[in-house]
């Protein structure tokens, strides 16, 4: 189905101011903070145990990335790398107490002023479903 150039163009423009306050949005935190964008991104995401593969992947950067940015963490004793109890190649990334602690207070701080509070929860499901059905299988 084919959309409408004009309201293509606007939803973009929109989708892309959008991203931009957001970004501005996690930068602030992480200076509040004192760390990176995407170690509060990587706090974010890590709300259970999982691999440096699948972080890479929820933090949308290469693998490369995600592993220097748990390196930073793992220094700031927020992250442990534990045996994978399944794969004994693979190691899970584990937040250690200090690390759950920061990440309640990054999520405190990214809800606490987030660009979208003015929408409704509903309007957030909304939303969330629309992003979700433009984005390609298998990338959030």
């Amino acid at each position: 189905m084919a959309g409408t150039p004009g309201l293509d163009r606007d939803v973009c423009k929109l989708v892309h101011h959008l991203a931009h306050t957001l970004d501005v949005h996690v930068r602030r935190v992480a200076e509040q903070m004192g760390l990176t964008p995407s170690q509060v991104i990587a706090l974010r995401e890590l709300s259970e145990p999982i691999t440096a593969r699948e972080l890479a992947a929820r933090m949308a950067c290469e693998a490369s990335n995600a592993t220097f940015v748990l390196d930073r963490l793992e220094e700031q004793d927020l992250i442990q790398r534990q045996p994978h109890p399944a794969d004994r190649r693979a190691k899970q990334i584990v937040l250690t107490p200090a690390g759950k602690r920061r990440r309640t207070e990054a999520l405190r701080h990214l809800d606490a002023r987030s660009p979208l509070t003015p929408l409704s929860p509903a309007q957030q499901e909304s939303l969330q479903e629309l992003l979700r059905a433009l984005m390609p299988k298998g990338t959030v």
